[in-house]
């Protein structure tokens, strides 16, 4: 049985949360390159990004730049000058959603689907396999079924999001942003209309629902759907948060990591990870001491699920506190008062079973409390230093020495050192397990010296230096490097026409499509600087009907409602439409 590789992919801002993640147990992350990625502030200069790959390289984990907005003719030339300079600075893939990227003048780098190629048939996945992609990032919305019936149907390696935020479009077709704030979110600049209050209303103007967070998702927690993922055909487990702190990443990665390792601790037989090393931290992490709005599995397990809206506060929620026992003085609390907004203040002190707040503040007795700043969580997180070390064994004889690690890289130096007559046999094990703050752990140790030979300490210690050194070297030299997969130029998309949905904003884009047989191309969006009434700017499998109990399939009370529905928020209204027979609903322009 042919063992298979999974990998944990982790967030990162910069390079140092690139650094951190790694240390708690990251496979690979994505870090953004200085443009052109979906994350417009969370941008990197090439010399940080090189010097995470560096560091990442000596665990064989994996870095991959996002390249994934939209490109206008203009930018051509600067991308393609992107490109190399990822690929000289030893970035493993590029994660991408223009297709004009190939067709770019660029090094054979990897390419990586992205989660805004919005994959969600197999007919999508094995195209996009065929046109040369090397890893596919599935849509958020699917499945365990879906999922399995795309990963049966192509060989690469499918990446899928396990935690974090949730778009409730579907990624790289969602036109909110542009249409209300001309910030498109395929050019990396989303204004997250979603998380804003609206007043759901009828045909005639009634009031539905009033100042609610309608499309504001929850966010996604799939720690305990890890093996079904994995039996599913996901390789690759990917946490969202390129714009989320050091803390976050260090405990989302840790937890993850665990939970993968224990996976294949029962499966040793079947299962891997892409990369090396133990990791060691002093923490036991815990998902709701991080940024969160509460947690949905989503559709995972069912594709009409309810409850998955955050829909009182767009907020982050942290951890419910069951007694005020559990708090402590300099922690942050929220709560929702009265009128059923959500507040926040910072504790003072607790005095028997009272809260002393640092401002006044009315505190329902019957209030749910959630703790949204722990003091002794926050301390412990930014004193927390992870380690993650090599396992590796030395070998020592009479004219050589020789090591090998975990990573299958092994380096021989001649034992050409001066020595004494001894008259015992010495060990000499300590002298090599002193690896400091190197990469390396010592985990074997053979020592087949005659026992008559006596070698200075200071020289085995010089010698031991030098032996690390060749390691690293070697391991840099040897490094499996993946590049671009060949275009089958024949295979042909499984549509004639495009619609501004598709995102092509330049003229590579147009010829690559049609290159593939696409007749009929509408430009994105973004180019033509125009949404008009009615546009559909929202496609999404959160039904607000569903959430709020009125299925039209089902026996909610929506019989008595006039559509069409509105959703109005301050400063405009987009119209609602329903497609019960997709179970899907459009959030359109007015």
């Amino acid at each position: 049985m042919k063992v298979r590789t999974l990998e944990l992919l982790s967030p990162a801002a910069n390079a140092e949360i690139a650094i951190d993640a790694i240390l708690h147990g990251a496979d690979a992350v994505y870090i953004g390159p200085p443009s052109h990625g979906a994350r417009k502030s969370a941008s990197n200069s090439i010399e940080d990004i090189e010097r995470v790959v560096d560091f990442a390289h000596r665990y064989r984990a994996k870095v991959y730049a996002t390249v994934n907005t939209i490109i206008y003719d203009n930018e051509i030339r600067e991308v393609e000058t992107l490109c190399r300079d990822l690929y000289h600075a030893g970035v493993d893939a590029l994660i991408v959603q223009d297709m004009g990227i190939l067709r770019m003048k660029i090094p054979p780098i990897a390419l990586h689907a992205s989660t805004q190629c919005d994959i969600r048939t197999p007919e999508k996945a094995r195209f996009l396999q065929e046109v040369g992609f090397s890893q596919l990032v599935l849509a958020r919305e699917l499945t365990l079924e879906e999922i399995k019936r795309i990963t049966s149907e192509v060989t690469i390696p499918v990446e899928t999001f396990v935690h974090g935020a949730l778009c409730v479009c579907y990624s790289g077709r969602c036109h909110a942003s542009y249409a209300v704030t001309k910030r498109s979110a395929n050019r990396g600049e989303c204004a997250q209309i979603c998380r804003l209050p609206f007043d759901l209303r009828d045909a005639d103007g009634n009031l539905i629902c009033k100042n609610k967070h309608l499309l504001s998702l929850k966010d996604f927690n799939a720690s305990h759907n890890l093996e079904a993922l994995i039996d599913a055909g996901v390789s690759s487990f990917k946490i969202e948060g390129r714009l989320k702190d050091l803390a976050y990443v260090k405990n989302i990665t840790s937890l993850y990591n665990l939970r993968l390792n224990s996976i294949i601790s029962k499966n040793p037989q079947q299962f891997k990870r892409s990369s090396f090393g133990e990791v060691r931290k002093n923490f036991e992490p815990q998902a709701d001491k991080s940024f969160n709005r509460g947690f949905t599995p989503y559709f995972l397990e069912d594709r009409k699920p309810r409850k998955i809206t955050s829909m009182d506060t767009p907020k982050s929620l942290g951890e419910e506190i069951k007694s005020v026992s559990q708090l402590n003085n300099g922690d942050g609390i929220s709560f929702f008062d009265r009128d059923g907004n959500f507040q926040g203040v910072n504790i003072n002190g607790i005095v028997g079973n009272k809260i002393i707040p640092a401002r006044k503040i009315d505190i329902p007795s019957n209030s749910k409390l959630f703790r949204t700043f722990d003091v002794k969580w926050e301390k412990l997180m930014a004193a927390e230093r992870g380690e993650r070390k090599i396992g590796l064994a030395i070998e020592l004889e009479n004219n050589r020495i020789s090591a090998k690690d975990e990573r299958e890289v092994e380096v021989i130096l001649p034992l050409d050192l001066p020595f004494e007559e001894s008259r015992k046999k010495m060990d000499y094990k300590d002298v090599f397990e002193r690896l400091g703050n190197t990469s390396y752990f010592l985990t074997g140790f053979s020592n087949n010296i005659d026992s008559t030979r006596f070698y200075r300490i200071s020289e085995l210690t010089a010698l031991r230096r030098k032996l690390i050194n060749l390691l690293d070297k070697t391991n840099k030299a040897t490094y499996p490097f993946e590049y671009r997969k060949r275009e089958n130029h024949e295979v042909l998309y499984f549509s004639k026409e495009l619609d501004y949905r598709d995102n092509v904003a330049n003229k590579l884009a147009m010829k690559f499509y049609k290159d593939h047989g696409v007749e009929k191309i509408e430009p994105a969006l973004e180019t033509t600087r125009e949404v008009g009434k009615g546009k559909r700017v929202m496609t999404t499998r959160h039904c607000i009907l569903r959430e709020l109990g009125m299925c039209k399939k089902e026996k909610g009370n929506s019989r008595n409602l006039r559509f069409p529905l509105y959703l109005d928020y301050s400063g405009g209204r987009f119209l609602l439409e329903f497609d019960c027979k997709k179970c899907e609903m459009g959030v359109c322009a007015c």
